[in-house]
């Protein structure tokens, strides 16, 4: 079987922040907004984006994901230049996003990114977006899930349901008798130190992915590197994060980074290489690390 070669990319809070309209800084994006002027805007930049960006074209991946928070106060005026930016990522049929909590950032504009977003985020088979959904791709199978919804000032939290959580039992029951390589999607980790920023129902998904199994979690949410073993039936899961896409490195938090999965089968078991590309301080970016997974 030839080999395929899946991108990870994360929270590229899309840089510049339009200006917002009075109306529009209530509540919660108040908080937001200042944070924006105060600190985020000097470490989210769009020259390092778009440096991420180039190099990933360069390595000619198969298919490229993006784990949510495309834009930042999900302001009206954010959505089509998120847009405008994952059509510089790929086509739909290359690139499959799912929603984070700052896509969802008040509820006005809840539902705006499966609007403007849409071709980017249904399934295959689905002609409006819910979730889980489920994309095929040569030898994987994209399962996306949303995590994300709106939440109190100073929240992050995400949550999926006991509805979209069933769904995906039902889904990957049927997908067990199939050879494929199953990649899960979700905004938030499956395990935070953070009480405000966790996933609330991560202990049901973690006991659905014990019964069931995937071959591999993707995240985004923490803006960090992080990789976590989650037991399955057949094996450890690997569940895995990247830092921001557009960050400089600041306090804790590394600089932007994707990684790169060269997936393969032989004749009994998957294969799985993970490696790590990130932007160093003259905005090139080079390998960081690579590792094999199963």
């Amino acid at each position: 079987m030839a080999g395929f070669t899946l991108a990870h990319v994360s929270d590229p809070h899309l840089p510049p922040l339009p200006t917002p309209r009075i109306w529009e800084l209530a509540g919660k994006r108040a908080l937001g907004y200042l944070n924006w002027t105060r600190n985020r805007h000097k470490y989210h930049r769009r020259e390092v984006l778009d440096a991420l960006v180039g190099d990933l074209h360069a390595q000619r991946p198969d298919h490229v994901v993006v784990t949510g928070d495309l834009v930042n106060l999900a302001l009206e005026a954010e959505f089509a230049p998120a847009l405008s930016w994952l059509k510089d990522v790929g086509e739909p049929d290359r690139v499959t996003a799912i929603p984070g909590n700052h896509d969802t950032y008040v509820r006005a504009t809840r539902r705006r990114f499966a609007e403007a977003w849409a071709d980017y985020l249904h399934g295959d088979a689905q002609c409006d977006v819910q979730f889980p959904s489920l994309r095929r791709r040569g030898p994987v199978v994209l399962i996306s899930l949303s995590s994300a919804l709106p939440t109190p000032p100073l929240m992050a939290t995400g949550t999926l349901g006991r509805v979209q959580l069933s769904a995906l039992e039902h889904l990957l029951q049927r997908l067990s008798a199939e050879q494929a390589f199953r990649v899960l999607l979700v905004h938030h980790p499956l395990r935070s130190r953070s009480r405000i920023k966790r996933l609330t129902d991560a202990g049901e998904l973690i006991a659905l992915l014990q019964r069931h199994g995937v071959e591999l979690i993707l995240h985004g949410h923490d803006h960090i590197h992080s990789t976590i073993w989650i037991d399955g039936p057949s094996g450890k899961i690997p569940a895995i994060g990247v830092p921001s896409a557009s960050a400089l490195a600041h306090g804790h938090a590394p600089a932007a980074a994707y990684n790169l999965y060269q997936i393969e089968r032989d004749t009994t078991a998957w294969r799985c290489e993970q490696i790590v590309r990130g932007i160093d301080e003259k905005l090139q970016v080079r390998e960081l690390n690579r590792a094999r997974l199963v």
